[in-house]
């Protein structure tokens, strides 16, 4: 049985999508792009959003990183609250919480945000601790996140384990030395999750619940 879980934060306990694709619709237009299907945009949702501007709109990283500037003008005010608890995770924090298991936020959204998000749906008090990205994205990787947490708690690898929806995730567990469990209900899909090697795939909130708790660990 797992001791310490790391959760992820978009795509894995909220559904930020709508405040954050709105947010680089937003950004994109002050580049003369206009995306009118913002669910196109879906894969912003996790990675580090400057990789994410650079990738799918070939920006430079000038330009991706003034496009962040604006995509925040948005969130900032905003976006960060187009959005919602998945269901059940309010129980499923409680539940391992009152199991003695020790839970922390390993998230590439900017720490500020993060706190405010969580602050917001009345979850920060289930964390011992919420790691983010620094606001200027220095610290974004989510390698780096995750290994500023376990080494600040003295975490053992063996009972430590991550869970996120993106391949960023499984990629930032895998090299920390941890097992990554990759949740079917985000924003990154099945294949996704599988080819990048996750250590274990997982449909709803209630089979992360049963792997957590100790039944399938």
């Amino acid at each position: 049985m797992y001791r310490s879980v790391l959760f992820d934060l978009d795509g894995t306990l909220t559904d930020s999508g709508p405040g954050i694709t709105k947010g680089v619709q937003y950004a994109l237009r002050k580049f003369n792009i206009d995306v009118e299907d913002i669910t196109t945009l879906r894969t912003f949702v996790g990675p580090p959003l400057t990789d994410s501007f650079m990738q799918y709109y070939h920006l430079t990283l000038e330009q991706a990183n003034t496009a962040l500037g604006y995509y925040r003008e948005y969130y900032s005010e905003i976006g960060i609250f187009e959005n919602e608890l998945y269901i059940g995770v309010n129980e499923l924090l409680r539940e391992l919480q009152h199991a003695g298991i020790s839970l922390y936020i390993a998230t590439s959204k900017p720490t500020v945000y993060a706190k405010k998000v969580c602050d917001y749906f009345d979850i920060s008090k289930y964390f011992i601790y919420i790691q983010g990205s620094e606001i200027n994205e220095s610290l974004s990787n989510k390698t780096a996140i995750i290994k500023l947490v376990m080494e600040k708690y003295a975490l053992e690898k063996e009972y430590t384990v991550m869970v996120g929806d993106r391949e960023h995730d499984v990629i930032g567990a895998r090299n920390n030395s941890i097992n990554c469990i990759g949740v079917g209900y985000g924003y990154g899909s099945k294949e996704e999750l599988i080819s990048s090697e996750v250590s274990m795939y997982v449909k709803n909130i209630d089979g992360l619940k049963e792997v957590l708790l100790g039944k399938n660990a």
